[in-house]
């Protein structure tokens, strides 16, 4: 069953339970629990709290599956924010709500993603290693994708090219010797 299946079963799901059924409810249970338990457990950061909350939130679902539009959302995105809207109300009840510093603070706060600039740099430098590996001999360029990127010794190289290995070692050192030249240029 796709993604799209899966949707429209579960918004006829919260049709029928907000019509009274049952089953659709266990339908929907058996779909969306262990999604929604991650949502609460990755919120709350403890099991226990964690199992409460899920068991409120189909009791929620069960009480306002009626309120469900799927012209304004997905199933899964409406049981999520119910899931998250009832860890936010336990985290206020239990006085844990984690007090936020002001917007200003975040200036000091270094993130430690690479910024664009080195993010088109590095895609930069990747295009050109692949344009200089691909003027490379055949041979040379596998046996140095296997060499740097599959982490193959020079030996395993050799004895699957069923070649010596002075002469691995050679085709190597002469396709690293052309991908300096061609990267220099």
């Amino acid at each position: 069953m796709d993604a799209e299946d899966l949707r429209r079963q579960l918004a006829a799901a919260l049709e029928r339970v907000a019509a009274g059924d049952r089953a659709a409810l266990r339908l929907i249970y058996q779909d969306t629990s262990a999604k929604l338990f991650g949502v609460c457990l990755r919120i709350l950061r403890d099991r226990r709290e964690a199992e409460d909350v899920l068991q409120d939130v189909y009791i929620t679902v069960w009480r306002r599956a009626a309120t469900f539009d799927a012209s304004k959302a997905s199933p899964i995105t409406w049981l999520v924010a119910v899931a998250r809207n009832r860890c936010i109300d336990r985290l206020r009840a239990s006085g844990k709500v984690r007090h936020q510093a002001p917007l200003e603070s975040a200036e000091g706060v270094s993130d430690p993603a690479p910024d664009a600039v080195t993010l088109l740099e590095n895609a930069d430098q990747q295009r050109l290693l692949k344009e200089c590996l691909e003027q490379l001999e055949e041979r040379q360029a596998s046996a140095i994708r296997s060499a740097f990127l599959d982490g193959l010794t020079y030996e395993e190289l050799a004895n699957r090219a069923a070649v010596p290995l002075s002469t691995m070692k050679s085709m190597i050192r002469r396709g690293l010797m052309n991908l300096r030249n061609c990267l220099e240029q």
